[in-house]
This record gives structure tokens, sequence and C-alpha cells, in this order.
């Protein structure tokens, strides 16, 4: 079996709290939490194509740098974000689940699951008024040329 080359992958990605603590409904916790998703972003590390911070979890949909493995991705904003908390507790379950985007489709699909989900939630009635969503800030980077050349 052969593995498309890592920048040739895009994944949904969702991280829960530990004991779904909804560490994110302090607004400092939650604007630490996107300053080191970004900050990851800035460096490299991986293309943010959607995000949205929920009260326990987050999701993005991430296509990480040709060095940079799923798995490495993933724990840059986990322990980057736990680090920055200075917390002696767990913050984070351990695990992450991941789904694999194979086409264009499934990208526009997967993006609008990802913002739709504060008002799937009821927290807003639009996915624009959410502060802590790609819906609101934008400024993420766009489907990846991979799904365009299909």
């Amino acid at each position: 079996m052969r593995f498309a080359a890592q920048e040739t992958r895009t994944y949904h990605v969702t991280s829960v709290t530990a004991e779904r603590r909804s560490l994110f409904q302090v607004t400092a916790t939650a604007e630490l939490f996107l300053d080191t998703l970004f900050g990851y972003h800035q460096q490299g590390k991986f293309l943010l194509h959607a995000f949205v911070l929920m009260p326990e979890h987050f999701h993005a949909l991430i296509t990480p740098a040709p060095e940079v493995s799923l798995e490495k991705a993933v724990q840059f904003i986990k322990e980057g974000f736990s680090f920055r908390m200075k917390r002696g507790r767990v913050l984070w379950m351990r695990s992450f689940n991941e789904t694999q985007i194979a086409s264009a489709e499934q990208f526009m699909v997967c993006r609008r699951y990802v913002e739709e989900n504060p008002v799937r939630r009821g927290l807003v009635a639009r996915a624009e008024v959410y502060p802590f969503s790609s819906a609101r800030r934008g400024a993420v980077d766009p489907m990846p040329m991979h799904f365009l050349r299909a």
C-alpha cells in the first residue's frame, strides 16, 4: 500500500479537553489557545483551512507541512497550549480523532461542519458571529491545490 505525500494529506481533527471541562468559556483562555494555533500555523507547521473552538473541544481542518506528521501537528497545538497555560493538571484527553479528507467536495462539507458547530450547539444563530471560529475570523488557508488538480 502506498501513502500520499504528507503535503497532499488534509485532515479534520477533533480533540476534547480532559473530563470535557469547559476551559474555553473563559475568553482569555480561548484567546490563548487561538494564539497557540495561529503561532504554529505562522511557523509553517501546518496549513489551517478552518477551525472552531468550542467550550470543551476544538475542530480544525489542517494540512500538515511536508516534514510534520499529523500526530506532531496536533501535538504542537495541544502541548503548546498546555505549556502556555502553565497548569499542573492534564488539560486534554490523550487521543484525538481525525478523518482524512479525500476530495474537494468532502473538504467543503467538512469546512461547513466545522464552522457551523456553534450554530448546531445553539451557542449562536449564525456562524459568522461566533468569536472563536474561522467563520468569523477568516484569515485561513484556501483549499489545498491537490484537490483542485484531482
